[in-house]
């Protein structure tokens, strides 16, 4: 029996306290990326083409429109932002850079608030210093994860390495590639790892140099660096990060494609910020 109290597993309740915090948040969020220079924007809460961003279609919560096309609810804000900038808003506004804050929904019944920012042909280092700036102007300060994906990638394409391993991070089978640098590079955590790379490959070399780069880009003493960490949004193609305190998940974004726009992104998970401030009190 379901009561009528009774709300899905996964589904989010704010009342009282974590709602006047949720709304403080939401209110400093869009106060700071407002003198960033980002303009706001609200996405439909269904969408024609959530399916090309996961790797996994089951993540989404399926329905049908008048005329029998298949919808999804909305499960990731960040390809809707540039294909509606870009291709619906087009010449009736100069705005590149956008923020929204709304929140996603997966199968079955998982809901998560989010507070984003898309910058269309923006540069990783900043919007990942906007990032770290809007979580230090919340009086929060996680660690921050570098990687790039374009490096489990070149590893699976042309070094022999399994993806699925890469994806699981199990170590003993990735080295079982044989190649003699994939020790040292499995043994990367800080920047200052990141010196002389010459024993490396060129193109994995090449990759973690974008990691280096980017490290000394961004002003922020809380950094390590996972060359393997693989993202599993599909239009990531070059330098991710995310921000985390041990279990939990502040944020996460990085560089990527959609549609040949170029372009650079975060969602700051607002869940996870008001469970850290219920905390505090």
């Amino acid at each position: 029996m379901i009561f009528e109290h009774e709300i899905p597993s996964g589904s989010r309740l704010y009342f009282g306290e974590s709602a006047r915090i949720k709304r403080r948040i939401e209110g400093r969020a869009a106060d700071f990326l407002e003198t960033r220079g980002y303009e706001e924007m609200v996405t439909p809460l269904f969408s024609y083409h959530q399916h090309e961003s996961f790797d996994d279609p089951r993540e989404l919560v399926r329905l049908n429109d008048a005329a029998n096309h298949e919808v999804s609810l909305r499960a990731d804000s960040t390809a809707d932002v540039v294909r509606i900038a870009t291709k619906r808003l087009g010449r009736s506004t100069g705005a590149r850079k956008w923020f929204y804050i709304q929140p996603v929904y997966r199968y079955p019944t998982r809901e998560q608030y989010q507070i984003g920012a898309e910058s269309l042909e923006g540069s990783f280092t900043e919007v990942a210093a906007d990032a770290v700036a809007l979580l230090e102007a919340l009086e929060i300060r996680p660690m921050l994860q570098l990687a790039n994906i374009a490096i489990p990638r070149c590893l699976a394409e042309e070094f022999g390495v399994d993806l699925a391993a890469i994806k699981s991070m199990h170590i003993e089978r990735i080295l079982a590639a044989g190649h003699p640098w994939l020790e040292r590079l499995v043994r990367i955590h800080r920047p200052e790892d990141l010196g002389d790379l010459t024993e490396f490959p060129e193109p994995i070399a090449e990759g973690l140099a974008e990691i280096r780069e980017a490290a000394e880009g961004i002003d922020y003493a809380s950094v390590v660096v996972s060359p393997l960490y693989y993202a599993r949004m599909r239009y990531y193609d070059t330098l991710v990060f995310r921000l985390f305190e041990g279990e939990r998940l502040y944020a996460t974004g990085g560089s990527y494609r959609i549609d040949a726009m170029s372009a650079a992104g975060f969602a700051l998970i607002t869940d996870a910020c008001i469970a850290k401030k219920m905390q505090k009190g």
